[in-house]
Order: C-alpha cells, then sequence, then structure tokens
C-alpha cells in the first residue's frame, strides 16, 4: 500500500461526483481534477452555490436532484468508473423539520443512484456516511466502527445509516464495491454558513459581522474537527484502494476541540470583540464528546490527517476573507433569525 500512487490511478478515469458544489464535494472534484480525471457533478444547489464549482476543463457541472431518474440518467452518459456520493439533505435540526424529505433525499437517492451505480458497472461506488450519526448517543470513545448503535436521535441519524445498509445489501447482492467512509466534522474552504450548517463556518460569519458566538449548552462540549483537505485525501484513497472494498471507517483527526476553545479562537482570529452567548441546547443535541478512532482507516488506506486544526481554522477564516462578498451573498438564514442555528454535528 505504502507504495501505490493512488493520485495517479485517477488518471484518465470518468468519475461522478453528487454534492459537489458543497465544501467536501468542490475540494475533491478539484483534487480529483488535478489528478486527471474527467469529472462530473450533479448537485441541486439546494444547500450550495454555483460559484463554489471549481472552474477546470475536466469538471461537468449539471445541476439536478439525485431522485431524478433524467438527471441521474444524463450523467451517468459519462460512464463513470467511480462515484463518490455526497449529496444528502443536511443536517440533523433540518431533518427534524423535513422528516420525509430526508428519507427521500438521504434514503430513496442514496438507493436511486446505487441502482444507477450497478446498472452502469461502476468500478467503485463511495458513500459519504456520518461519523456523527451511525454512533449513537452512549458508545464509548474513541468510538470504533464496530460501535454502532439503532438508538438514534434525529432522522438524520438514521437515513445516514440505511445508506450504509443499503450499501451493504448492495455489495452482499449484486456485487457493487462500495466504500463506507465515516465523516467527522468536517470544516474548512468551500462551506457557506447557513440555519443548518455547522458550527465552524456559522461562527466566522457572525464573528466577521460582530455578534455574539451562540454556545448551546455549556461550551465545554468536544468535537473531533476534520479539515476537509484531511477527508479528501481519505475520499481519494477509499476511491482506489482494493482494501477500502466492502469496508467502513472513520474519517476524522483523532482529536478533540472544545467549543468554548473554538470560539475564542475565531473570535480572536477575526478580531471579534462581541464575545459569546448561552443558548439552551438542542433536544436531538446528545453528545457531549465526539471523538473517532482513525486506526482502521489508517491500516487499510493509510489515511493520516495532516492539518493541524489552528492552522486549518486559519486556512478557513482566510477563504471567508477572500470569498466575503459571495458568502455574505450566499449566507442561508432566516431573515429575522437570530444566530441560534449553528450545528455541531455532521
Amino acid at each position: 500500500m505504502s507504495g501505490f500512487d493512488y493520485l495517479a490511478a485517477y488518471r484518465g478515469k470518468s468519475v461522478l461526483v453528487t454534492g459537489g458544489a458543497g465544501s467536501i464535494g468542490s475540494n475533491l472534484c478539484r483534487a480529483l481534477a488535478e489528478a486527471g480525471a474527467n469529472v462530473s457533478i450533479l448537485d441541486d444547489l439546494s444547500s450550495a452555490d454555483l460559484w463554489n464549482v471549481p472552474v477546470h476543463s475536466a469538471i461537468r457541472f449539471c445541476e439536478g436532484d439525485i431522485l431524478d431518474d433524467a438527471c441521474r440518467s444524463q450523467v451517468f452518459k459519462a460512464r463513470p468508473t467511480i462515484v463518490f456520493h455526497l449529496a444528502a439533505l443536511f443536517a440533523n435540526q433540518h431533518s427534524i423539520e423535513q422528516k420525509e424529505k430526508d428519507l427521500m433525499v438521504n434514503g430513496m437517492g442514496t438507493l436511486r443512484m446505487l441502482e444507477s451505480a450497478r446498472d452502469a458497472r461502476v468500478q467503485r461506488f463511495v458513500y459519504s456516511s456520518s461519523g456523527c450519526s451511525v454512533y449513537g448517543n452512549g458508545a464509548p470513545l474513541p468510538l470504533l466502527e464496530d460501535l454502532v448503535s439503532l438508538h438514534l436521535s434525529s432522522p438524520y441519524q438514521i437515513t445516514k445509516t440505511l445508506g450504509e445498509l443499503y450499501c451493504n445489501f448492495y455489495y452482499e447482492h449484486y456485487g457493487v464495491l462500495v466504500v463506507k467512509a465515516r465523516l467527522f466534522n468536517s470544516y474548512g474552504p468551500g462551506e457557506v454558513p447557513g440555519q443548518y450548517r455547522n458550527v465552524i463556518p456559522n461562527f466566522i460569519y457572525w464573528a466577521m459581522k460582530r455578534q455574539p458566538l451562540p454556545i448551546t449548552g455549556t461550551g465545554e462540549e468536544m468535537r473531533d474537527f476534520t479539515y476537509v483537505g484531511d477527508i479528501v485525501d481519505g475520499l481519494l484513497r477509499s476511491g482506489v484502494m482494493e482494501n477500502a472494498v466492502g469496508q467502513e471507517f472513520n474519517l476524522g483527526s483523532g482529536s478533540e476541540v472544545r467549543i468554548l476553545d473554538l470560539a475564542a479562537m475565531i473570535n480572536e482570529a477575526v478580531d471579534n470583540p462581541a464575545g459569546v452567548e448561552y443558548i439552551p441546547r438542542r433536544s436531538w443535541d446528545k453528545k457531549k464528546r465526539n471523538l473517532a478512532s482513525i486506526e482502521r482507516a489508517g491500516n487499510l488506506i493509510g489515511y493520516q490527517p495532516k492539518t493541524r486544526f489552528a492552522e486549518g481554522l486559519l486556512q478557513t477564516v482566510q477563504w471567508f476573507r477572500d470569498n466575503w462578498s459571495n458568502i455574505d451573498s450566499s449566507a442561508r438564514f432566516p431573515q429575522s433569525a437570530a444566530p441560534v442555528t449553528a450545528s455541531i454535528m455532521m
């Protein structure tokens, strides 16, 4: 494994990325194109923006819904050999408010993507699962891959687990070569803030607007924040390395950051004097800590996160500064809403 050039393995390959306009997807597509792949993106732009899609001669964008047969047929005409399925209805609070849509997009959407991949005889189907979802609330830390739970606290957590189960079925019954990558609290350039987005882009956004950062709970909560570049590296390895087939593994940082420390670092980075404010914890948000074991990913595909949290955070702040006009106009918050809806689960 150590001698395998996994980036070179993408040269000349046709690759499909669903959800390719989002933070992880856009960074993945850029890396694929730079590695020499021909990339097709399918994204309905419901939680992302066209300006965030990398401009590259090897990237072709299709605006559409994974549930739509015609849209899927269009992108599969490029005969992808590798599919990265990142598209999803994100995230916990959104899924509680729109349960049926969550089931359709995350459940039926994944099923239809798997069926299309089977029909097209793709060589690899990489499913973006959620390490903050499938383990439930009571598993010991660090979270090991075999400790999945059926006691889940949001429809999003349920449907991300359902996606893994469908992957297992297509692998065992049809021989589709699936990989289930469980992502942990991704952050970094490319994620536009909004009502249902993660805590880091929302904190940076509010800090740059000189607003207090809302702490849901005590602030002592800890999360395994993983830089998007490290997650992309893990996904790239998952797409071509043989040891990944049929496996599930965590893509995290293997370390924790306290939410209060996160808020302080962001306020300092953008010179925000407003500090923090405390608001009630959401009913679904029951985890005080979240920490991934990344040993299996290391053993199977050589995954090793390289970006220190402080470094990745400053790169994210710089991306906000460089793209502020687009970000400010694209931020998805209710016009009358106070900044109270950041999520700390992926």
